[in-house]
């Protein structure tokens, strides 16, 4: 619990309404794509920057129409850099030794993703924390056909970004002083966000007892 405090402390601060007034929307464009683009951005807080972002226009602070425009080019152009990463590199990608900012386990979580929902990867994961990041360069290196990969791209990029802001636009519009309890949002945003890999975890662990319970044939 310290931990997820003091986690929820440096995010609060990080997306503090003077802190984002002062960076602009360059930073907020940066972080997106950078999430969605770059393998060590896996850790950025996609989802909660983008629903605090909402809140923030609610309370006029920062333009809508250009968080919206803005972020759904951030979100598009960094799969597109994902997906040209995976393509690039190939196979070889997953025999990377374990570094700082790399780790294969979240690769292949994402490659496990990817063969259970095909295509529509790219727009589920966009959902999914560390998933979003990787399976555009999973995709790649699995040689999706890049006319594909782009639909998939540009819907779930606009899923996620349109979702996400309208849905903080929103609640800042009719909940009174929302911004001021940031935190409380935050623990909602990573709460859902993270509902999806639990639930998809435990139809798998379901899955493979099932299996392993399963009486076996007798073949004599």
């Amino acid at each position: 619990m310290e931990i997820i405090h003091e986690f929820i402390h440096q995010l609060k601060e990080y997306l503090d309404p003077r802190t984002i007034a002062a960076a602009g929307y360059l930073v907020l464009f940066f972080v997106v794509f950078a999430e969605t683009g770059l393998a060590a951005g896996f850790f950025l807080p996609g989802d909660s920057l983008l629903v605090v972002a909402g809140l923030f226009a609610a309370k006029g602070d920062l333009s809508l129409f250009v968080l919206l425009s803005s972020l759904f080019f951030a979100a598009v152009a960094g799969d597109a850099v994902g997906y040209l990463t995976g393509a690039k590199l190939g196979p070889h990608i997953f025999n990377r030794p374990k570094s700082l900012l790399f780790r294969p386990e979240h690769l292949q979580r994402a490659h496990d993703f990817y063969v259970r929902h095909g295509g529509k990867t790219i727009i589920i994961a966009r959902f999914v924390p560390i998933i979003r990041t990787f399976a555009p360069i999973v995709a790649g290196a699995a040689q999706m056909p890049y006319r594909q990969f782009v639909i998939y791209n540009v819907c779930g990029g606009f899923l996620w970004v349109f979702s996400m802001i309208l849905t903080g636009y929103f609640l800042g519009s009719v909940i009174p002083d929302l911004d001021q309890h940031i935190e409380k949002v935050v623990i909602v945003v990573v709460a859902l966000s993270l509902l999806p890999p639990i639930v998809e975890h435990l139809k798998i662990r379901r899955a493979r007892s099932r299996r392993e319970t399963a009486p076996t044939k007798d073949l004599t």
